[in-house]
């Protein structure tokens, strides 16, 4: 039984309970942040063209403040959006930006783009839609559980070729309740924690990574990877040559992350007998689709068709993505679907404030040029390693970067170095641009790391330290099977380990 101190606060007896391991964590973050802004100086990183880049005073601070909330989100020492809050709070107190600067990134366009998606995702479960599709999908996967979360992953990874990955997670969240809510015994409940439950939605949120990198519409990070890529080397690469390299890598990622969460998180029940019979039943009493659906799947349609045609249409690209899905929220609660009491008590704040957090750390560490300082000074450490090191390295370093910061920020960020490394040591700038690619899109460590990461913790099926435990094998995973890519399916299709 955990140490624990009690206070009696006043006269109304409010019990405020501090766990002793809480308070460690709480204590290491804060010490952190002290010895990070209390530091002296650090040496400048030199970039392999001897440009030299110091480190601001403001640059080292927030460097404590990136290790204060890794430490506190990953341990949930307070509530993940309380940790959000305290990111800014802490940076005009550090000096490490003023108020309004770190303030005004909570209410970036990425995070209204979540927001968007949430709104989507609560519409299907109001009308009535995600029922509909999680018993027809029942119908098709059958009543073993292990193929109920390999027809899950599947559908998600197909999702996200078309759809950037956050509005997949916001689509299929609320059937994976329901089907939750049909295997849990009481058949009525999806909020009680079960092995079968973590495997069903940290697998969602690590598949909807590994189907997003399959092709350019994945995610913002895969078309802004492409560019700079074409920026530096002045190679364009199109839509079907990035699919050829990367959909194999993705979908095979997918069935491997399958097999191990079925190995971590062993289903209860191997099966669900009647489950198939249940579904059919269930799906026969929704009878014919309403008008409420049909008007839903419509304005969703057209939000995704736009979100899909921004990659292709150049007058459409001036739009923020956000723009489409808070457009189709908001003909929600102007036809009356979503009301005020939606608004109010079922979206996930918690969720919008953590990535409201993350936003604004990342910024943080980008404006005061200490994500560039680390970037460096690790790819430098990389120079004359034999190229498999510096490729894996590459990674690493983008898989922890974008773990904390935007998965775009993190290619932005560690992309220009890498491919200037990578002409000094002869290795094949492609070989550089899809492997942090696929890092960039699959993080596997912590919640902020990507939208679909946070809005699975919103199933209540897991906890940030199941999840970080979790990431761990299948990050390396994911570095064991881009080693062996390298060594045998990108060289049959063309792509040489080593510059021409």
């Amino acid at each position: 039984m955990s140490w624990k101190i009690y206070l009696y606060l006043l006269r109304g007896g409010v019990k405020m309970t501090l766990d002793k391991k809480n308070v460690l964590f709480l204590l290491l973050g804060v010490g952190l942040l002290f010895l990070f802004h209390l530091l002296p100086p650090f040496a400048p990183a030199v970039d392999p063209a001897g440009k030299s880049f110091a480190l601001s005073a403001a640059g080292k601070s927030a460097i404590g403040l990136f290790l204060l909330a890794g430490v506190w989100w990953v341990f949930e020492v307070i509530p993940i959006g309380v940790t959000s809050i305290a990111i800014g709070i802490l940076q005009p107190l550090f000096m490490i930006r003023p108020a309004k600067e770190a303030m005004r990134d909570f209410m970036d366009p990425t995070v209204l783009f979540i927001l968007g998606s949430l709104l989507i995702g609560l519409t299907f479960t109001k009308v009535g839609l995600t029922k509909r599709l999680a018993y027809k999908m029942l119908l098709i996967v059958g009543e073993k559980t292990s193929m109920i979360l390999l027809g899950s992953f599947v559908v998600t990874a197909l999702l996200t070729h078309i759809m950037a990955h956050t509005a997949v997670a916001a689509t299929v969240i609320p059937i994976f309740l329901t089907i939750l809510a049909l295997y849990n015994e009481d058949g009525g409940s999806s909020s009680k924690p079960t092995k079968f439950g973590k495997a069903l939605f940290i697998g969602m949120a690590f598949t909807a990574g590994a189907g997003s990198i399959c092709t350019l519409l994945g995610g913002a990070r895969n078309p802004a990877a492409v560019g700079f890529f074409k920026e530096f080397t002045g190679v364009d690469v199109t839509f079907i040559e990035f699919s050829l390299h990367m959909a194999p890598f993705g979908w095979l990622m997918v069935f491997l992350l399958w097999a191990i969460l079925l190995v971590f998180f062993k289903p209860e029940k191997k099966t669900i007998p009647g489950l198939r019979n249940k579904a059919a039943d269930l799906y026969r009493q929704l009878g014919p689709m309403s008008r409420e659906e049909i008007f839903v799947i419509i304005i969703v349609g057209c939000a995704l068709l736009m979100l899909i045609l921004q990659a292709i249409v150049p007058a459409l690209k001036g739009i923020d993505r956000s723009i489409p899905l808070l457009l189709a929220g908001l003909l929600f609660f102007a036809t009356g679907i979503l009301d005020v009491q939606d608004l109010e008590k079922k979206i996930p704040w918690n969720i919008v404030l953590l990535f409201s957090g993350a936003m604004s750390i990342g910024f943080a560490l980008w404006q005061t040029g200490a994500a560039q300082w680390m970037a460096i000074k690790w790819l430098s450490l990389l120079q004359g390693a034999p190229w498999l090191f510096f490729v894996i390295g590459v990674t690493i370093l983008v898989s922890i970067m974008t773990n904390f910061i935007m998965n775009v920020a993190a290619i932005a960020i560690t992309l220009p170095v890498a491919l200037v490394i990578a002409q000094y040591m002869g290795v094949n700038p492609q070989l550089i641009l899809y492997t942090a690619t696929a890092a960039a899109g699959m993080p596997f460590l912590l919640l902020i790391g990507a939208a679909p990461n946070a809005m699975a913790y919103e199933s209540k099926q897991f906890t940030t330290g199941e999840f970080f435990t979790a990431g761990i094998p299948a990050t390396l995973l994911l570095l064991a099977l881009m080693t062996v890519f390298m060594f045998t399916y990108w060289p049959l299709i063309g792509l040489s380990p080593l510059g021409k």
